[in-house]
């Protein structure tokens, strides 16, 4: 891990000095200027992806990565950071965003209790973790239906005024090509095909 933080300090110290074709960097404040929000996965894949592909840029747009893209029913960090981003930095529209080959779809709460297990995580703190993590990542199992969850958790959700439009897109992580599967209407779609 310290060569890890060699490395970022290595490139932050680059970056700064203008070194590898790096520019000055704009000013930009902190409101979004397209007044939108991306929710999306951390998958390491969507990284310098997703945003050149759907034609945002610094300063444009709020993102918020989650594995799998999900949204709990009440509230949690993620619903905390959306409602951030429409109540004090003016977005109107949410965009979730999944991808093909998600890793959450091979990911299931036994394998993460058990790996947990195995890295010396007590008993008791699994037990107390087990009905969440079984709820979260057992729900996970299409790509398209997942996105479809969360457009409609977050429609259905009280916190959010009328004027907050959610969409919902999947993306293939190796050609940047975007599929949008929502419009922002609530059409009945197929979710998993």
């Amino acid at each position: 891990m310290a060569q890890l933080l060699a490395e970022i300090e290595a490139a932050n110290a680059a970056f700064l000095a203008g070194d590898g074709g790096q520019r000055p960097l704009r000013k930009v404040g902190k409101m979004p200027r397209r007044r939108v929000v991306i929710l999306t996965c951390m998958d390491t894949r969507l990284v310098e992806l997703l945003e050149p592909a759907m034609g945002i840029r610094r300063g444009e747009a709020k993102i918020v990565k989650v594995a799998g893209n999900t949204v709990g029913d009440g509230f949690d960090s993620v619903m905390g950071s959306l409602l951030v981003a429409v109540y004090e930095l003016g977005v109107e529209a949410i965009i979730v965003v999944g991808h093909e080959g998600c890793g959450m779809l091979a990911t299931t709460a036994a394998s993460l209790l058990a790996k947990m297990a195995a890295a010396g995580v007590v008993a008791a703190a699994l037990d107390k973790l087990r009905p969440s993590l079984v709820k979260w990542a057992d729900s996970i199992n299409c790509v398209e239906g997942a996105v479809a969850e969360t457009v409609r958790r977050l429609r259905q959700s009280p916190y959010f005024p009328d004027y907050v439009t959610v969409y919902g897109a999947v993306m293939d992580p190796e050609t940047g090509a975007l599929r949008i599967i929502d419009r922002g209407r609530e059409d009945k779609h197929d979710d998993c095909k």
